[in-house]
Formats: structure tokens, C-alpha cells, sequence
């Protein structure tokens, strides 16, 4: 490890009258790193349609498998990355955005399938969670001036309408078979979630209000309806109607049962957000924002360092394994707390939060972020293969670099 690498930011106490993110060293440290992921990550495309996964050492994994989810937020980070000026960006959009249209899009039924093997269907749900990445995906596109955002924007934002917003809910569903016929009952969080990140990104590209009142209607429902009575928990799975359902157990990498603290951190980041977008109107955003993050930083912080990935409904942890998903979210959740109120306590997290990313997490020699580290903090494989994604490490630089409650956006240096 370089000492460039472990240099984060200028050496300082925790009590010090001066934020990280007000020190040139630190945001040149964070625009390396942001520049190290965008690089690292290139190699995810490979001569032909469609992309690979990474192995820990960036070389293609044997598997060929590609989730829509992996495509589309390959397409909303190099938007990102053409946004910053990174040399290469925008060749991996322009093949991203070329096979969501010639592969996940089903031309036979309409809307986009979740999996495509050596480039023919081998999961041909049609996932809201997938549907509102492509939105995501399509709105950064946009920002980034590519020629066929606009048409992917239509047709998603039909798609969305049409099969998945239920206006009397305020919500969307979550799964349909191929042909748009009943697939499950199933009602969650996640895919609700990543809606109101891709309508809000959608907002700043289109301008278009439609996506803030949707955005707003699910905040409302997950942040002022569920999350009061829960303690400022968040419970994953409702029923049909929408009740809790305290007994489910689906996927452990989607759906896992219980609590899942880092959707707390992205959920108060976006309630921020939005009441920016907003035009910070006289509401309780930022404390609801707040309630969210620091109970799940009480709750999910680990004696060892991490958070734990699950929680029961009580707060005492289900499930210990350390992921970085949740460590880059929280970095972005303090991050936005931060930029809107200035608290020792906050700068306090926030380098905790840092210095544990970069003594664990962060690959210095190789490039990417590990997923899981053991009980030991040493790299590990679990769930995930290699290193699954460039989203939500990238994020965790973008968010701090950016300095505002909305907008990702970094200048080119």
C-alpha cells in the first residue's frame, strides 16, 4: 500500500475546529479514488455485447451471467464518469445503453428481463428492482448527453406507469412473469428505494415534477408511516396490501429477512435529497434524515468495526457479515449531513467511517473494493463474486465531492 494510498486526509484530532471535506488534501484523495474505481472497472467490458464480472484481481470471472441490475448501473457510473471528464466513460455508456436495447429489452412483451447466459435469456422476470435502474441509468445518460437517453427514458417511464405504480398505494409493485402476468403477492422496500434515487435523478435530468411527488409519496409511506412505529427500523417485506410481513426469508442477497441497516443510510440520504429538490421547504426531512442514520449507525456499527448487514426487528443483529455496500451508503448518508449542518459528531463518523474503508475495504494495490471481509478483516468471498460493482464505491466518493444534498456531479479537475 502506498503511503499515497493510506493518506485520506491531513493528520488531525477528532476535536478539531475543521471538516475533512473542507480540506483540499482529503477531496483530492477522494477524486483519486473516485478516478481508481472508474479505471479499475473498465476492464468489465469486453470485445461483444454485454459486460463480465471482475474477479478480485480485475480479470473476467468464467461466469456468464449477466444481471440487468449490473448493466444498468454500469451505464449510470460512467455517465458519472463522462460527467467528471474520465477519459473512456463514455465508450462503456454507449455499450451499455447499445445492450439493454438489443438484449434486456423484450421486444416480444415489452419491458427489460433480469438475466441474460452468453446472451440469450436465462431469467426472464420482470423485476421492478431491475425496471428502476433502468430509469436510473437512463436519467444519468441523459445528464451525460448520450443520443438515446431520451427514448429509454420514454419507454421506462411508460414501462413503470403502466406495470408497476400502484396509485392508490403511492407505491410500486415488485415482480411480473415475462408476459406481464402475476408472478408473486410480494411488496418490498428495496425496489421502492432505488425508485426514489431514480426519480430524483430522472427530476435533475428532465426537470419533470411527476417523479417528485412519486418520490415523495414512497418517502412518506417508508419514513413517517413505518419507520416511527418501528423504532426508526425499516422492515424489507410487506404483503400485498402492504403490511408488514415479519415472517419472510428470500433471497439473502436482495431480500434478506428483518432489517437491512444500509438501506436506513440511503433512505435518509434521499429524504434529504428530496426536500432539496424541493426547495428545502419547512418540514421535518432533516430530522427524519437524521433519526434514520444514527439509528442505524447505533444499531448496526460492530465492536470489531463495520456494520452488521441484518438486523432483528429489535435492533440486535441477525445476520454479522460485513459488507462494503453498507460502509459506502453510511459515507454518503454523514456525507449529506455534513454539507447540510456542520457537527463534530457527524466529522467524528465520518472518518471513522473512512479509516475503516481504507484500512479494509479499499483493494490499494489492485484497484476496486473488496465485498466482505471476515472476522478478521481480511478479504473473503460469500455471496458476492469477485468484485461485484463500481456503483456504490464510486458513490461513496462522488456524494462527499460533491458538497450538496442533491446533484452528484463533480466538475472535471
Amino acid at each position: 500500500m502506498t503511503d499515497q494510498a493510506q493518506q485520506i486526509a491531513p493528520p488531525g484530532p477528532m476535536d478539531s475546529d475543521w471538516f475533512w471535506l473542507d480540506q483540499a488534501d482529503h477531496r483530492a484523495w477522494l477524486k483519486r479514488q473516485s478516478e481508481s474505481q472508474l479505471t479499475f472497472f473498465a476492464a468489465s467490458m469486453q470485445p461483444g455485447p454485454g459486460f463480465c464480472l471482475l474477479g478480485h484481481d480485475g480479470t473476467p470471472l468464467p461466469t456468464k451471467e449477466q444481471e440487468l441490475h449490473t448493466t444498468t448501473r454500469l451505464v449510470h457510473s460512467y455517465s458519472l464518469g463522462v460527467l467528471q471528464g474520465h477519459q473512456g466513460a463514455k465508450d462503456i455508456v454507449d455499450h451499455g445503453m447499445a445492450y439493454l436495447a438489443s438484449h434486456h429489452k423484450d421486444t416480444v412483451h415489452g419491458g427489460y428481463v433480469w438475466a441474460l447466459t452468453d446472451d440469450e435469456i436465462s431469467d426472464d422476470r420482470k423485476l421492478a428492482y431491475g425496471h428502476v435502474f433502468v430509469l436510473l441509468a437512463a436519467s444519468s445518460a441523459k445528464m451525460a448527453g448520450h443520443p438515446d437517453a431520451d427514448a429509454l427514458l420514454a419507454d421506462i417511464t411508460g414501462i413503470l406507469d403502466r406495470h408497476y405504480w400502484e396509485e392508490d398505494a403511492g407505491l410500486l409493485c415488485d415482480e411480473w412473469n415475462r408476459d406481464w402476468t402475476p408472478f408473486s403477492t410480494y411488496r418490498g422496500m428495496n425496489a421502492n428505494m432505488h425508485a426514489v434515487e431514480a426519480m430524483l435523478t430522472a427530476v435533475e435530468a428532465t426537470g419533470e415534477t411527476v417523479f417528485l411527488d412519486r418520490a415523495a409519496r414512497i418517502l412518506d409511506f417508508f419514513t413517517r408511516q413505518i419507520a416511527p412505529k418501528e423504532n426508526w427500523r425499516l422492515p424489507e417485506h410487506y404483503t400485498q396490501d402492504w403490511q408488514i410481513d415479519r415472517n419472510y426469508a428470500g433471497n439473502h442477497m436482495f431480500r434478506p429477512a428483518g432489517t437491512t441497516p444500509g438501506h436506513s443510510f440511503e433512505l435518509g440520504r434521499l429524504t434529504l435529497q428530496h426536500w432539496d429538490l424541493m426547495g428545502r421547504p419547512e418540514t421535518d426531512a432533516p430530522q427524519v434524515a437524521r433519526r434514520l442514520i444514527e439509528q442505524a449507525l447505533h444499531d448496526a456499527w460492530l465492536p470489531e468495526g463495520g456494520f452488521a448487514y441484518t438486523l432483528n426487528f429489535d435492533g440486535t443483529v441477525a445476520d454479522g457479515s460485513r459488507f462494503w455496500w453498507p460502509v459506502t451508503e453510511a459515507i454518503g448518508a454523514i456525507a449529506t449531513l455534513i454539507a447540510l449542518d456542520r457537527r463534530t459528531e457527524d466529522e467524528t463518523w465520518y472518518r471513522r467511517l473512512w479509516h475503516f474503508a481504507n484500512a479494509t475495504f479499499i483493494d490499494h494495490d489492485q484497484g476496486g473494493w473488496f465485498p466482505a471481509i471476515d472476522e478478521e478483516g481480511a478479504p473473503t468471498s460469500s455471496i458476492f463474486l469477485g468484485k461485484p460493482d463500481i456503483y456504490h464505491s464510486l458513490q461513496a466518493c462522488i456524494f462527499p465531492l460533491s458538497g450538496r444534498l442533491s446533484r452528484m456531479i463533480v466538475p472535471p479537475s
